[in-house]
């Protein structure tokens, strides 16, 4: 999995590509938390580019919301692959993030 992290506005956009389970979460987890830790706590977490995604990783994305409220932030979701966006709406996480078609409309959604 690689993450990468860019700014539309004064709002965090962290892009997730390839593949996040297991093997991945405990460095995505860190990476999300620097991230958050770092900012003003309002990110977009970019999937348009995640593969696939298991149990773990969803885990990571909770986290990363739990981290950003704590913060008085909040995190939301931009285009999410079909399989990965199966995940959510399967585990009901679609009623926990907003989602949002692509990066720039979930950055205005924060903004």
């Amino acid at each position: 999995m690689k993450l990468t992290h860019h700014k539309i506005d004064r709002v965090d956009v962290a892009a997730l590509e390839g593949r996040l389970t297991a093997a991945e979460a405990g460095g995505a987890r860190q990476d999300l938390a620097r991230l958050i830790e770092t900012g003003d706590a309002r990110l977009v977490l970019d999937l348009s580019e995640l593969t696939f995604c298991d149990s773990s990783g969803l885990s990571v994305l909770i986290s990363g919301l739990k981290a950003a409220r704590a913060k008085g932030g909040e995190v939301v979701l931009a285009g999410p692959t079909p399989p990965v966006r199966a995940l959510i709406e399967l585990t009901r996480l679609h009623q926990v993030f907003a989602i949002y078609d692509d990066a720039a409309s979930a950055a205005a959604g924060l903004g």
